[in-house]
């Protein structure tokens, strides 16, 4: 691994990634789904009176789709500070974005649960928006892997599929990780970039 880390700390998670309002309305949807999720339940759950929660958000779509923009922001932020961070070298790029991936969908699990899950639930005009950003956040992996193909250190002969199933396997934490568990996230993410390097034919 190389370089300094970057002033923005893609590893540090001691900050919450939501506003109280926005951790409410996360913790309804990941316990009732959001169709299934009242904004009076919303409005008990942060403090506030129904017409106080709308002062902030004029709808539940509104909670909903803050809750995916911040996700998506948080990601892609921490993302490009690693690849920062690790310089020119392909296999350090594809190293720290896969680590970056794990820590994230680990730490975040529930962000990035409903950010995935309810994405159906999103408005069209968001859910456009939504699956841009998704798309400008896979491609950050997909240029990687390509340039490790390109240049003969990734023995793989589908870049993009790869690529993919990366992304795949590292989204898939939020599903199933939880804190108190035999791995740390950091343990976790030093283990899938072992798995990670097989699946692009990394020597």
């Amino acid at each position: 691994m190389t370089a300094a880390r970057t002033q923005f700390d893609w590893r540090d998670f001691s900050v919450p990634a939501l506003p109280p309002l926005l951790r409410a309305a996360m913790d309804c949807f990941v316990e009732h789904g959001y169709h299934g999720t009242a904004i009076r339940t919303v409005a008990g759950r942060a403090g506030l009176s129904v017409p106080g929660l709308y002062h902030h958000y004029p709808s539940k779509q509104a909670l909903l789709v803050g809750i995916a923009e911040s996700a998506m922001a948080d990601l892609h932020a921490r993302s490009t500070a690693a690849l920062a961070e690790a310089g020119e070298d392909v296999e350090d790029r594809f190293a720290l974005l896969v680590e970056c991936l794990v820590l994230v969908h680990a730490y975040r699990w529930e962000h990035a649960f409903i950010a995935a899950s309810e994405i159906r639930s999103l408005d069209a005009p968001a859910r456009a928006g939504h699956i841009a950003a998704r798309d400008r956040q896979q491609k950050l992996l997909d240029d990687v892997v390509a340039e490790g193909a390109r240049l003969g250190r990734f023995g793989t002969a589908h870049p993009k599929d790869a690529s993919r199933a990366v992304t795949t396997m590292c989204t898939g934490v939020a599903q199933w990780y939880r804190t108190g568990g035999p791995l740390s996230p950091e343990e976790l993410a030093v283990r899938y970039v072992q798995i990670c390097r097989g699946a692009v034919g990394a020597p």
